[in-house]
């Protein structure tokens, strides 16, 4: 039942995000032809119920213009399209109502499969609500033995189909802490296929408040984090790769600032570590790296590197 409830609070609001502004009555005519209502009318105790519900959840506020023939509408839409995490939810879960309400369209979308989610990724999630320090066995690719330890989970991020578990070392903070090494708090980045096992040790740990998650990765490109400083970094997209990237930019902090016939310029302000030159990669021939010059040079070492593979006799 609780489940069914969460359903129709993502469906509402899916439909005023989609819709913008609904009477009652429209609202229940949707509600009718959705499937999740099972034909019948939805009762106007129900729908206020709902209101009250999705703004002690969501923080989302459903409000009722009268001035415009009592519609109803999402007050600060900005609260779901700014937060990615609950835009993603409502998006998800909105397409899930639908998948179920119709059996039709069950093998007519494919989502991408992400290996490392299945096993783990529940249990971490409750040791964040928690705060519950976790003890794990954990291989990296560049070890070849398993180590375990225990770990603080802070924050969950998934990034090319792979879930990592950003996390507070205790044992290197403590380190740290007695040699009077500060910033003392040490975070480690763990990709939830590495590990083979995890308990819950049954001790509590308090959340740094000078932690913020969108700090960690500012300027990031995926997983990996840097100490060195934000970059402009400029490059021009070629032919049709134009129209993708303004499409899907590469970066948030993506910005066009010059374009012709045949290509487009971009400006980014990031830290160029080796998630962003995979990404440039990924493109292949129609990305090219204007400025700054070291990073223009280490992209011209790295394909360098990539003709001597070609160049060379089988």
């Amino acid at each position: 039942m609780a489940a069914n409830l969460f359903g129709r609070y993502v469906w509402l609001m899916d439909i005023l995000r989609r819709h913008k502004r609904l009477t009652f009555q429209e609202i229940s005519e949707l509600w009718q032809e959705s499937g999740l209502g099972y034909g019948e009318e939805l009762p106007l105790r129900t729908f206020h119920n709902h209101q009250k519900a999705i703004k002690d959840i969501f923080d989302v506020y459903i409000e009722c213009d009268r001035k415009d023939g009592y519609r109803y509408y999402i007050d600060e839409p900005e609260r779901i399209d700014g937060n990615n995490l609950r835009n993603w939810l409502i998006s998800s879960y909105a397409t899930l109502n639908q998948i179920q309400v119709d059996n039709k369209l069950e093998d007519r979308i494919i989502f991408e499969e992400i290996p490392s989610g299945q096993t783990w990724l529940t249990l971490i999630a409750e040791a964040m609500r928690r705060n519950s320090v976790l003890s794990i066995t954990y291989q990296g690719f560049s070890n070849p033995d398993t180590n375990t330890f225990d770990m603080e989970p802070y924050l969950l991020k998934v990034v090319k189909r792979r879930w990592y578990v950003v996390a507070r070392s205790p044992y290197y903070s403590d380190k740290n802490s007695r040699r009077g090494i500060k910033p003392s708090d040490v975070y480690r980045i763990y990709a939830l296929d590495r590990i083979s096992e995890i308990h819950d040790t049954g001790r509590k740990f308090k959340m740094k408040n000078d932690f913020d998650a969108y700090s960690y990765f500012e300027g990031c490109c995926g997983i990996i984090t840097s100490g060195e400083p934000i970059q402009r970094i400029v490059l021009r997209a070629y032919d049709l790769f134009v129209n993708y990237i303004r499409t899907l930019p590469l970066h948030e902090s993506q910005h066009e600032i010059a374009s012709d016939e045949d290509s487009a310029t971009f400006e980014y302000h990031l830290r160029p570590t080796f998630d962003f030159y995979q990404l440039i990669f990924a493109q292949i021939d129609q990305v090219e790296i204007l400025e700054p010059e070291p990073v223009r040079i280490k992209m011209r070492n790295f394909a360098q590197n990539i003709l001597r593979y070609y160049n060379t006799p089988k």
